[in-house]
């Protein structure tokens, strides 16, 4: 007995588990966006790209070695034109190699100006992906409230051929017993048929839209999951919450760093050096034979005059900083004009829907009429039909605006960055 109420838990929680697996939320299909679309491998991409970039850099503050060999032939060697000198002059066929070994010493803050540059550019190529994951979401948006109209359209077409059928069989009823006229059926038959066909039609367009949705979100999604309708709450200020604005500022602060690399690119750098080496003839050119050298030192480089070059391109990074406040003071406004007209498609909606409630409440008192006029033969079944279409057609317009409403404050969340 024990064994069997364990298995029948497991069966249940089984059935709990498959029934959440066929459940769907808007936020689910948010968050697998930012986890699924191919776009999102950049991320890492990106990172693992500034790292190395960051590595290169570093590497300017490590020894430098460089190595060179050289082997000439000179048509005229130095020959001192004095007698009984002694003096070998040097051979015509002359070979060097040298290694040389440089280390940075100081840089004026070049090499962390850098890094903090690379930064910069890799916190804003970062921030460009999440943006790009954010205009995702109006499309995302658009395809799960068109999936949910439609799977709110089947389950009215089913109430639809309920009422279908219940009212053939009392239609029958009536023909058996005499009260209706033999051909009252077959309306209502022609209606079923219709009404089937609208399944037909329904399906095929939700499972061309349901494979639209798994494509986006990287997520199979078999027919019957269920889309879960969304209660969505608006902030309903225009306030601007967008990655978008984030951005911007980044770009500045790319700018910002920028200018600092460009003001440590003319200070003096400060170098020690070693050269060593082996050549016929080494550093005494008098000795005429291989020899081994060596040369250590410091050197300083300073670009002193650049004819204002740098001076320019400072001014011109300036001038990208009043572009960016410009895109930003612009993308601003456009948000906040699409804010207030999105505001005003929630109201139109609304008012919509408080009209949509009052027509269905006469169409339903209009329709029990005709009912009861059919049961008693005082109308057709042809006109029955009319007033069930009427009703039907009412609330499947019910159903959009409903619908349209729940999308409507889903875009002002996406248009004012909630989301």
């Amino acid at each position: 007995m024990k064994q069997l109420s364990n298995y029948l838990i497991v069966l249940m929680s089984l059935g709990a588990f498959s029934q959440q697996q066929h459940q769907l939320t808007l936020n689910d299909c948010y968050d697998l966006v930012d986890l699924n679309y191919p776009l999102v491998q950049q991320t890492d991409l990106l990172e693992k790209q500034n790292a190395i970039d960051i590595e290169t850099i570093e590497t300017e503050k490590l020894p430098q070695l460089s190595l060179k060999a050289l082997a000439t032939y000179q048509s005229e060697v130095i020959e001192i034109p004095l007698p009984d000198t002694g003096i070998v002059p040097p051979n015509k066929d002359q070979y060097l190699a040298t290694l040389t070994v440089n280390q940075l010493i100081y840089g004026g803050g070049l090499i962390n100006s850098s890094i903090e540059a690379q930064s910069a550019d890799s916190r804003t190529k970062l921030k460009q992906v999440e943006v790009n994951l954010y205009q995702l979401k109006k499309q995302l948006n658009q395809l799960y409230f068109s999936i949910l109209l439609l799977q709110e359209n089947r389950a009215l077409l089913e109430i639809k051929r309920e009422q279908l059928e219940a009212k053939l069989k009392e239609v029958q009823s009536g023909i058996n017993n005499g009260t209706l006229l033999p051909s009252s059926d077959k309306v209502l038959e022609a209606e079923l048929l219709k009404n089937n066909q609208g399944f037909i039609e329904l399906n095929l367009n939700r499972a061309s839209l349901l494979q639209t949705l798994a494509s986006l979100i990287g997520k199979e999604i078999s027919s019957t999951t269920l889309l879960q309708n969304p209660e969505i709450s608006t902030n309903l200020k225009l306030e601007i919450y967008r990655p978008e604005l984030e951005l911007f500022q980044l770009k500045k602060e790319q700018i910002e760093t920028s200018e600092q690399l460009l003001s440590r690119q003319n200070v003096p750098k400060l170098y020690g050096f070693a050269d060593g080496g082996f050549g016929n003839p080494g550093i005494n050119p008098l000795n005429n034979s291989f020899q081994a050298f060596y040369i250590a030192g410091l050197k300083l480089n300073w670009n002193v005059f650049d004819w204002n070059a740098n001076k320019k391109k400072r001014e011109s990074l300036s001038i990208n900083k009043d572009i960016i406040d410009t895109e930003t003071n612009v993308f601003n406004l456009n948000t906040s004009i699409e804010l207030q007209q999105q505001q005003s498609e929630i109201d139109k909606i609304s008012s919509f829907i408080t009209t949509d409630i009052e027509i269905i409440k006469l169409r339903k008192e209009v329709l029990d009429a005709a009912d009861s006029q059919l049961r008693n033969g005082v109308i057709t079944s042809s006109a029955y039909i009319t007033e069930l279409t009427n009703l039907y057609t009412d609330e499947n317009t019910l159903i959009k605006h409903k619908i349209q409403l729940e999308l409507a404050k889903a875009n002002y969340n996406i248009i004012q960055g909630q989301k």
